[in-house]
């Protein structure tokens, strides 16, 4: 049971992705022009997590193709997207571009309609009632009262159910989690019912041992402090730690080159320090909780340095963190994520 990578692991989520264009600016008039017929090519930007990804990506890589709509996403900014203005912008997209969101649209529809009908049949060979307000919930991401062609209000709500399902992925993710954790204790207090008194204490003491040789490991530096960054910056890139130059730092390890660093990036920045704490060849470490703390980790950074709160770190943001005096302190007590996860 590991997360996917979705968020962060994949890059730039949906309003992310919008709001970090960098590109030429296009006038409007030129927009109007002809449009050249040009190959549309499938989504090479990373999934979301969510159950419409595919669609979703789709839509906005055949946007982000018309020149109008790109020069309107360039300058937009998160309220006007969340609020819908954006939305409204459609009505200028070439051609060529709304005959593609058209066809998306109706491929979305008859995927919705396979998945509605399995979920269906499976409950109802169950003996299960099927839950219609669920299953309807399955179409919020778009106006399936017209599943023919794509109009703003199927933008609108694509926008609306990307910004709602993406900003609640994390606590989804940590409420699975709990889940999981409760489930393995539940588990293993059934199997010691099973036992006999003996076997039972030599149970309990192995638990015990395991539970102390997990925690018996090397300090975790504070997640982005400026010894956790040295320390990759030393390890994984293998440079002086002298040297150590945030600038340059953060240019390393914007591995997709666009500015920013994404959630996916920032999470790869922890996999020293998790290292030191959990090995999947060890009886006591367990992956699926590292996958938590790794999510911890990324989120405690993001609250400390995303100041726009953007789900990206840009590099003046990033620059600004380094200047603080907590980037600075020495903190003797490790990382306050890993450590309070400990039983």
């Amino acid at each position: 049971m590991v997360w996917s990578k979705a968020l962060a692991r994949c890059g730039l989520v949906l309003l992310s992705l919008w709001l970090c264009i960098h590109s030429v600016p296009i006038s409007v008039e030129k927009a109007k022009d002809k449009p050249e017929v040009e190959q549309l090519e499938p989504p090479q930007s990373a999934d979301t997590g969510l159950h419409y990804d595919r669609y979703l990506r789709e839509v906005i890589e055949y946007l982000e193709k018309d020149p109008h709509f790109r020069e309107k996403l360039k300058n937009a900014n998160m309220d006007d997207i969340k609020q819908g203005k954006l939305s409204k912008e459609l009505d200028f997209v070439q051609h060529n571009f709304r005959t593609k969101l058209d066809e998306l649209k109706r491929e979305e529809m008859s995927r919705l309609r396979m998945l509605i009908k399995a979920k269906h049949d499976l409950r109802e060979g169950n003996g299960n009632t099927p839950d219609h307000q669920a299953l309807l919930k399955q179409f919020e991401h778009l106006n399936h009262m017209n599943p023919h062609t794509f109009e703003v209000e199927d933008l609108d709500r694509l926008i609306q159910s990307a910004t709602s399902d993406l900003e609640n992925y994390d606590k989804k993710h940590h409420d699975e989690f709990k889940r999981y954790e409760m489930t393995k204790e539940h588990e293993r207090r059934e199997r010691l019912k099973t036992m006999s008194e003996e076997d039972r204490r030599k149970e309990e003491q192995h638990y015990e041992e395991m539970k102390k040789k997990h925690a018996n490991h090397p300090k975790v530096n504070h997640p982005g402090s400026e010894d956790q960054l040295k320390e990759v910056w030393q390890e994984a890139d293998g440079l002086d730690p002298e040297d150590f130059d945030p600038k340059t730092f953060f240019k390393m390890h914007d591995s997709n080159g666009d500015g920013f660093l994404d959630e996916s990036e920032l999470e790869a920045l922890f996999t020293k320090e998790l290292e030191k704490v959990y090995d999947p060849t060890n009886e006591e470490d367990d992956m699926v909780e590292m996958e938590e703390e790794r999510l911890r980790m990324r989120e405690h950074v993001m609250n400390e340095v995303d100041t726009n709160k953007d789900r990206l770190v840009s590099l003046s943001e990033f620059i600004t963190a380094t200047k603080k005096e907590e980037f600075h302190e020495k903190d003797d007590k490790g990382s306050p994520t890993v450590d309070a996860s400990f039983k």
